[in-house]
């Protein structure tokens, strides 16, 4: 039996798992983001009738493996605390953190729609855009605690000559990041992102399901944003397989949910990775809002295969 939270900014997803990823009293509430005493005395009540019982925690946010710092953008609190050790003194257990994305991950790898694969890349096409790389049932970690960040890092590069006066904003779409580069696949390919990209193409301000729904009636504008979305998200994705083997990539998030999309991004990929696989790559995760809580629960197996710090 394993305690499992799941913590975004707004809530705390809480719920008990057994071995089989059963989830049993789950119950959710407010993340209270700038007050760390409030935070850590939320979880210890949630955690109180199961005294010793190890509390493992999926978080929208980065542990550095080296100082166990945490760094959540959206739970401002949590700057500079070391919150596994912390959570383990004020509570008397252990005490497990790993980014959602790679619970994600994880959780499909263990439950979902990549179990049988040992190689699997898990992604999210939310809000923003992430993932997570799991091995033989265990997250690869990172430098700094960071993986699977696809998103990240300029991949929409201007060309090496640029004509004089020439607006490269009007032929490539290259926006800044808030990672604070420029280029990034995360400035295009989530909710938002697409909504950007949208109007750059030149259709009308519209919501990423609307538009969604508009390219599946073939509607040629939509159809004009999604070919520049499916070139450049799938030309990415791409280089993900080619560098990691991954043979398998199941697909979570908002934009996860259009089984239309899913698909043609798999096809998209399939015609660009070196081994041209004919089965089906990218998948629609099954697991949904499950999904964080039950990976948190196997971070009990990722920590007996020697990943703890």
């Amino acid at each position: 039996m394993i305690l499992c939270a799941d913590i975004g900014g707004s809530f705390i997803d809480f719920a008990v798992a057994s071995p089989d990823g059963h989830l049993t009293h789950r119950q959710a509430a407010p993340t209270p983001v700038a007050d760390l005493d409030s935070f850590v005395g939320i979880l210890a009540d949630l955690c109180a009738p199961w005294p010793g019982v190890p509390l493992h925690i999926a978080i929208a946010g980065v542990e550095n493996p080296a100082t166990g710092v945490v760094h959540a953008a959206n739970i401002p609190c949590l700057a500079t605390t070391d919150l596994s050790r912390l959570l383990s003194v004020k509570t008397g257990r252990t005490v497990l953190i790993a980014n959602d994305a790679d619970c994600f991950a994880l959780a499909e790898a263990r439950f979902g729609v990549a179990r049988g694969h040992s190689n699997v890349f898990g992604i999210i096409l939310g809000t923003g855009v992430g993932g997570g790389h799991v091995i033989d049932g265990r997250i690869v970690q990172g430098l700094g605690g960071v993986t699977g960040e696809w998103g990240h890092g300029p991949f929409i590069i201007p060309p090496p000559r640029v004509p004089a006066g020439m607006d490269l904003s009007a032929v490539i779409p290259s926006f800044r990041c808030g990672c604070g580069q420029t280029g990034c696949l995360d400035t295009i390919a989530g909710a938002r992102a697409l909504e950007r990209l949208h109007v750059w193409a030149g259709g009308a301000p519209a919501d990423s399901r609307a538009i969604l729904s508009a390219w599946e009636r073939k509607d040629a504008q939509a159809s004009r944003t999604m070919d520049f979305y499916l070139g450049y998200l799938s030309s990415a994705l791409a280089l993900v397989i080619n560098v990691t083997g991954c043979t398998v990539i199941p697909v979570g998030g908002g934009l996860g949910n259009s089984a239309a999309l899913v698909r043609a991004v798999d096809l998209a990929v399939r015609e660009r990775i070196l081994v041209k696989e004919p089965g089906v790559l990218v998948k629609q995760a099954v697991l949904a809002r499950d999904a964080g809580l039950l990976g948190a629960a196997c971070l009990v197996a990722v920590h007996d295969k020697g990943a703890e710090r």
